[in-house]
């Protein structure tokens, strides 16, 4: 898999970004330490999104390597494109896999590793409501409630 769609997998996966969002990033929305997101889904004028500093030294390697100027889009590839890599990603690891499946998956490894979930709910997704990120994590199980409890009381 070459590094231009490890880094879109990256960002969707760690940083629970939406595949649009990541479409759309261009040089000028790298800072320091987050990415800026320009017309996101939820209608704010622009949000602020948090992915480790690995991938931001990634990500900035990647631009400079392929010159991109400030407002150009660094992944120049269209939505039917990057749907289809995500499938493929999947299909090489032996599961059905979607683009949002990615940003779920930053969800709840996040709170599967003990983050509140109101840092997962404002921060990583970037919800306006909390119900709306408890539909993300989803039903838990037996083994995982058994376990949990264990952690805590044992």
């Amino acid at each position: 898999m070459n590094i231009r769609n490890r880094i879109m997998l990256e960002l969707m996966a760690r940083g629970g970004m939406r595949i649009g969002e990541v479409l759309n990033l261009t040089p000028a929305d790298i800072q320091e330490r987050t990415l800026a997101v320009q017309n996101p889904k939820s209608g704010r004028v622009g949000e602020t999104v948090y992915v480790p500093r690995k991938l931001l030294v990634r990500l900035n390697d990647y631009v400079r390597a392929n010159n991109f100027n400030g407002g150009e889009r660094i992944f120049q590839i269209s939505y039917v494109a990057a749907w289809s890599m995500v499938k493929k990603a999947g299909k090489l690891v032996d599961i059905e896999l979607r683009p949002h499946d990615l940003r779920r998956h930053a969800a709840t490894y996040a709170s599967r590793s003990g983050t509140p979930i109101e840092i997962v709910s404002k921060v990583i997704l970037r919800h306006a409501d909390l119900s709306t990120t408890q539909r993300y994590l989803g039903k838990v199980n037996d083994s995982e409630a058994i376990r949990w409890i264990e952690t805590l009381y044992g």
